[in-house]
Parts: C-alpha cells; sequence; structure tokens
C-alpha cells in the first residue's frame, strides 16, 4: 500500500522526515524495553500503571505511523490503557515493536556503494541502484 506521493519505485521507502522520526524515537522505545524489563524481573505479574501506559502508547502511536504501510504492521499493536497489562506483556509487546522496527530498518538502511557509508534509503535519495550491501 504506497502513498500516493511516492513512485512506484521507491513506494516502500521512508521519507527523511520519517527517517528522521524513526532515529529519534527507537531510542526511546529501547529505553522503555529496558526499564519495563527491568521491572519484570523484579515483579512479572505486577500491573503497569495508566501513567506509563499513557505515556509508552504516545511513543507508539508515533512509531505505528512509520509502520503504516509495512507487513508488520498487523503483528504490532497499543497497549490496552483499560485493562493495565502486567510487567511481562509489556515488556513481550515492547520487544514485538522492536523486532518490527529492526526489519523496518534493514529494509530501509544500509551501506550506499557509491558513498561508502551507511545511511537510510529514502523517496528523496534512493539507493544508486535499489541494492544495498550489508545491513
Amino acid at each position: 500500500m504506497a502513498r500516493s506521493s511516492r513512485s512506484s519505485q521507491v513506494s516502500d521507502a521512508p521519507t527523511e522526515d520519517e527517517a528522521a522520526t524513526f532515529d529519534r524515537l527507537v531510542p526511546l522505545l529501547v529505553a522503555a524495553h529496558r526499564e519495563m524489563s527491568e521491572l519484570s524481573r523484579k515483579k512479572q505479574d505486577g500491573i503497569v500503571n495508566a501513567l506509563k501506559i499513557r505515556n509508552i502508547n504516545r511513543l507508539l502511536v508515533e512509531l505505528q505511523k512509520l509502520l503504516a504501510a509495512d507487513p508488520s504492521r498487523d503483528f504490532v499493536e497499543l497497549l490496552d490503557e483499560e485493562s493495565l497489562p502486567e510487567n511481562s506483556d509489556v515488556v513481550l509487546l515492547l520487544s514485538q515493536w522492536q523486532a518490527a522496527l529492526t526489519q523496518y530498518k534493514e529494509r530501509h538502511h544500509g551501506i550506499d556503494a557509491v558513498m561508502n557509508q551507511r545511511r537510510w534509503f529514502t523517496v528523496e535519495n534512493p539507493a544508486p541502484d535499489r541494492k544495498r550491501v550489508g545491513h
């Protein structure tokens, strides 16, 4: 499902703004996962409070936009603010998000053989030959 503003050749590529959003938000997701893992180690079945759920979901909503046309989008979801999940459930969900975002980056980021550097392959700056060497 390509966005209308993108050509068919790079319809799955992120925009420069989307790549910047990824680079800005993924470290926050990693930090949230680390924190929730620590809480889960202490008390797996502890209930996550509503404030944490809202803060994590605010992050996930933005990341969800990046995955809108990505196949992995169907396998990640927001936390349920109504049922207040347990620590271990949040860790599992955040792990799924991390895996989906890792796959996303592997598809759209790599070594530009012409420039001999790692970078995002975006709508505005696609890979020279659409072949990526080493992820």
